[in-house]
């Protein structure tokens, strides 16, 4: 019997792509660098922003002292817009998202959230609209460990007080999250309503595990 059901977040319960981007080509055209020099420094930072050891504003700092256009105002400036692109995320919502986690919480279902995350990401999910709704609330940023490493799963589990069998993984695929989640005992989705042909999205369709095409699609799947 599923007791849980643990989500990830992104491109899960929001997705990036349908509000304005604003990743490493926006923020190099910002900084006034080209994106070629930009990424050369942020890409390497991906894993330690994600556990925690560096945080948006170290990393901004750090690439435009390399390339020689350092200032306050342009930090500021850079930071404040990819907290707003985060922000806006909450904006447009899948509008079965709230009631498929409102008829969660209704039903007795225990609801979970495991997300890779960096500085700027953590703080906005927890100020969003979507925080009330979690009974755990495992963020890599804040966890100094990040999927697929089994340990994340593990403790956010052990939070939620259930079994690995009484678990359903709701992700769209991205880091291995599902094969990991499968992996532990649990049973694995795949959210696909956000799932976008053609766009930068980190994961296409995975036949070798159910499609969800709609979040309500996670009642019927538990029966309710």
């Amino acid at each position: 019997m599923i007791r849980a059901v643990i989500f990830d977040m992104f491109e899960t319960l929001i997705t990036h792509y349908q509000s304005p981007l604003y990743f490493g080509m926006q923020m190099a055209e910002d900084a006034g660098i080209s994106e070629e020099r930009f990424q050369a420094l942020w890409r390497p930072t991906e894993a330690d922003r994600s556990i925690g050891k560096m945080t948006l504003e170290e990393v901004l700092e750090m690439i435009l002292k390399e390339n020689h256009c350092y200032s306050e105002e342009i930090l500021k400036k850079i930071v404040d817009k990819r907290i707003a692109a985060k922000e806006e995320c909450f904006r447009h919502l899948h509008p079965e998202i709230i009631p498929m986690l409102t008829k969660l919480r209704e039903e007795g279902i225990l609801v979970g959230l495991i997300s890779n995350c960096f500085s700027e990401e953590a703080d906005v999910i927890r100020e969003s609209v979507l925080f009330p709704y979690f009974d755990a609330l495992y963020l890599s940023y804040e966890q100094g460990v990040q999927k697929p490493d089994k340990e994340i799963f593990i403790r956010c589990m052990n939070e939620l007080g259930v079994k690995s069998e009484e678990c359903l993984y709701v992700g769209d695929g991205g880091s291995h999250e599902l094969e990991a989640a499968r992996g532990l005992g649990m049973q694995a989705v795949q959210a696909c309503w956000y799932l976008q042909e053609g766009t930068t999205q980190p994961t296409g369709r995975k036949r070798e595990f159910l499609q969800m095409d709609k979040p309500l699609d996670v009642l019927k799947y538990l029966g309710n």
